[in-house]
């Protein structure tokens, strides 16, 4: 996963309106009723059956790390996803996505101007349509680098240009040399 897919990740896992179990056994009991089964189950942590069923009884209290890894995000993946859909269609409808980040921004601008890229730290609201397309370009599975220039686009029409009120030269915004980017929606 690429930096801005981690971001609106993270923002989502925000959403939760209660937190997924911590158990062991509430864990496996989540996925027993959201996968059907025990076989369902087993072949996604890629385990056997009969550990699954062990799990779910408490027979065996705690999993090797990288089967509690597995089950840990198989959890997260699937807890309260109506809760995750409604915030990112509030965002791309009316809502909007600010973005924080500390990053190298570059730019192509009118003559007498640098163009040399610098680090700043930023925290923008974007409107709603570039939530919109942020979401959509990582649905249709959009590169990084890709969502990066959505994120630049907005970046430049909001932060630099103010909204048509300065730097109407400015021509092209490019994000580089991330040290973090959050969103939050």
């Amino acid at each position: 996963m690429g930096e801005i897919e981690d971001a609106i990740e993270r923002a989502d896992r925000e959403a939760f309106t209660k937190d997924p179990p911590k158990t062991l056994k509430g864990q496996i009991g989540f996925l027993l009723k959201q996968l059907g089964s025990a076989k369902a189950v087993a072949a996604e942590l890629g385990v056997t059956a009969d550990s699954v069923n062990r799990y779910r009884r408490g027979a065996r209290k705690h999993a090797r790390a990288d089967v509690a890894a597995k089950i840990d995000d198989a959890v997260k993946a699937r807890w309260q996803p109506l809760v995750r859909k409604r915030r990112q269609k509030q965002a791309a409808a009316t809502g909007g996505i600010t973005v924080e980040t500390r990053a190298r921004f570059g730019y192509t601008s009118s003559a007498g101007s640098t163009d040399d890229g610098r680090f700043r730290r930023l925290t923008v609201h974007l409107p709603a349509a570039y939530a919109q397309q942020l979401f959509d370009a990582r649905d249709a599975g959009a590169s990084d680098q890709q969502m990066r220039g959505i994120i630049a686009e907005g970046f430049k029409e909001v932060y630099f240009q103010d909204g048509g009120s300065r730097a109407m030269g400015l021509s092209d915004v490019e994000i580089n040399d991330i040290d973090y980017l959050d969103l939050d929606y």
